[in-house]
């Protein structure tokens, strides 16, 4: 049998490729309403619509990784029922006033941002079991300072330990502070809280969810111990999470924190925050990093023991931005 010879049929032809370009042009979504982020997780979002109701979202692709946190106020639109099985789109997130975020060093420096638009921030330390930790607290400050948050430091189980030495560190900051234990009348808290965002942060085990529990007035976090070969908390929640307190206001918890890297911040905001300096730092030399014997702060202060302390503070402040683990 003879062999047949090809012919043009047996040859395949690539569709020729549409020459219609893509649109730049994106819905415009003028029926989107305004949401609030309750949280965040494994892509999943809780979003709160003005009449309170819950909606279950998912992020536009265009908005990418990580652009939606707890606190963001954004835009969703379609199934806004709230009804089981139903699923909104976020299309939006408005301008941040502040956020919390930490830099994250596993894979290349990047900053991950945890909360956003804060009132306060409320700095959890143990007294004791585990341990209160002054670098922790330092690189909360310098965030707060660097986000214009205004910081409160609670120390929790003041019943095993008494919090006024590690506090000492702190009293030419002029932050308020408040001693707790299990059981303690909250009423003063309630009252800074009333009509604020507020985050809580702070390591594992120092009982933040056990005082989300106290201000809420219900069991809605779960509660952990301490390792007692570590000295470290246990982890009792993986995402931040808000909850409308009783008398008004949010506060937003967060997961327990081991590393909080501060490349991120700028320096400048936390040396402005610290207002009686501003003249004389400008006339420092260029790059200069207030803690070298060059720098315009030293004359300064030595007329005032009240303005050493400050610079001591100030320059504690610094120090701590660069570390990387708390």
């Amino acid at each position: 049998m003879a062999r047949r010879r090809p012919d043009e049929s047996d040859i395949r032809v690539r569709p020729v490729k549409s020459t219609r370009r893509r649109s730049k042009d994106r819905p415009s979504h003028s029926d989107s309403i305004p949401a609030q982020v309750i949280t965040v997780d494994r892509g999943r979002t809780l979003c709160r619509i003005s009449d309170g109701k819950l909606v279950s979202a998912m992020k536009a692709r265009e908005l990418g990784k990580n652009s939606v946190v707890a606190g963001d106020l954004v835009n969703i639109v379609g199934d806004v029922s709230g009804d089981a099985g139903s699923l909104a789109r976020i299309v939006a997130v408005q301008p941040r006033r502040n956020s919390l975020s930490r830099t994250i060093d596993d894979a290349g420096a990047f900053e991950k941002t945890i909360a956003a638009n804060l009132d306060l921030m409320i700095i959890v330390s143990a007294s004791a079991d585990p341990a209160p930790r002054q670098g922790f607290v330092d690189r909360c400050l310098a965030v707060a300072f660097d986000q214009g948050i205004r910081p409160i430091i609670v120390m929790s189980k003041s019943d095993l330990a008494d919090p006024d030495q590690f506090l000492s560190a702190y009293k030419d900051l002029e932050v308020k502070y408040l001693r707790l234990q299990r059981g303690d009348d909250l009423s003063e808290l309630h009252k800074i809280l009333e009509a604020k965002v507020s985050v809580l942060i702070g390591h594992s085990g120092v009982g933040k969810s056990t005082l989300v529990n106290a201000l809420l007035g219900k069991e809605r976090r779960d509660t952990g111990s301490v390792n007692a070969a570590t000295g470290r908390g246990r982890h009792t929640s993986s995402s931040a999470i808000s909850f409308e307190l009783p008398n008004g206001g949010w506060i937003i918890d967060t997961p327990g924190v081991r590393s909080f890297g501060l490349e991120h911040i700028d320096r400048s905001r936390v040396i402005a925050s610290f207002t009686e300096f501003g003249s004389v730092v400008a006339t420092c030399p260029r790059n200069c990093s207030h803690d070298e014997a060059s720098c315009a702060l030293n004359e300064y202060v030595k007329a005032s023991p009240r303005a050493s302390a400050r610079l001591a503070s100030l320059q504690r402040l610094l120090a701590s931005s660069r570390q990387e683990i708390i």
